[in-house]
């Protein structure tokens, strides 16, 4: 049986915009359910284990965490069309340099010019998911720094675009303009008169990113939170136990393991290993409104650690 793509993700969510175009970019169908942008998450733990960031993907009784292993097998389901028509390597590497390098400094823009809006309970939500303190007052004693920051990172893109092309790889769109594309999004969606006098120096940067909006999100229907969970409980997981000969750790199929993220969010997700590879690693878990799931993670950024 085939099943439907599911999103869970909240339409403000910079990550989450990445999977919509990919979406978009493939003229995929897909379910939205919408998500909190905080804890609890209560619709959403059940079928991640633990893992809080956003956007989840579900497909049936598989759960993929991460924007970096959800387009990985959004390509590998559906390869046309494909978003690497350049090769598929090196444009995740570009995608951390997206998700961290170029966000932080996204971030202190955004945050340090909304200051005192953010709600309460907002700063506490992100101080526990970072591990540490959401100061508002300090991104705005930075953000002077951040602007610094972002206008030399969009810069990059600008530079790219120099040439005259339509996209940052030639005259289509690709994966390398969904990675490019996240913090401009992010920036002009909540400090629209902060970004626009940041990208007035790059008017290729604001050209390209409207057409990069174009794009649009493929075609979505909403779909209660309640009803993707008894989806997964009704389905059974897709992945298939496999060896790998190349795992340097020695982990093997069976081996009881936690998988957490390496930057943000490091609540640690328990499971048994289904299968190992260079770019994924897919654990088996339970949970009683759920039943069986399979969760999947990638390996670049994430760590793993025998139970």
């Amino acid at each position: 049986m085939a099943h439907e793509i599911i999103l869970h993700h909240y339409w403000t969510s910079p990550f989450s915009e990445k999977i919509r175009l990919v979406f978009g970019l493939k003229k995929l169908a897909w379910r939205s359910v919408e998500i909190p942008n905080m804890m609890p998450k209560p619709d959403l733990l059940p079928l991640t284990g633990g893992y809080r960031k956003t956007p989840v993907m579900q497909i049936g009784a598989d759960i993929f965490c991460d924007t970096q292993i959800i387009i990985r097998e959004l390509e590998r389901r559906f390869p046309s069309p494909s978003v690497f028509p350049h090769g598929k390597g090196l444009p995740y590497s570009l995608a951390l340099w997206a998700d961290r390098i170029f966000f932080m400094p996204t971030v202190g823009v955004v945050f340090g010019e909304l200051g005192d809006s953010i709600p309460e309970e907002f700063k506490k939500d992100r101080a526990a998911m970072s591990g540490g303190a959401f100061s508002t007052d300090a991104m705005k004693t930075m953000a002077p720094f951040a602007k610094d920051q972002f206008r030399a990172h969009a810069a990059f893109i600008a530079e790219q675009l120099a040439d005259g092309r339509d996209f940052v790889q030639g005259a289509e769109p690709t994966i390398a303009d969904v990675h490019c594309y996240l913090n401009i999004w992010f920036a002009k969606s909540f400090v629209p008169q902060v970004a626009n006098a940041l990208l007035d120096e790059f008017p290729n940067v604001t050209a390209w990113a409207a057409r990069v909006a174009e794009i649009g999100h493929g075609t979505v229907t909403p779909m209660e939170p309640k009803e993707a969970l008894g989806i997964a409980k009704e389905a059974a997981p897709a992945a298939q136990r496999a060896d790998d000969r190349f795992e340097p750790r020695g982990l093997s199929p069976g081996d009881r393991v936690t998988v957490a993220a390496d930057d943000y969010g490091r609540d640690p997700i328990a499971g048994e290993i289904v299968f190992t590879n260079a770019h994924e690693i897919a654990i088996r878990r339970e949970d009683a409104q759920v039943g069986e799931v399979v969760v999947h993670f990638p390996r670049a950024g994430f760590v793993v650690s025998k139970a």
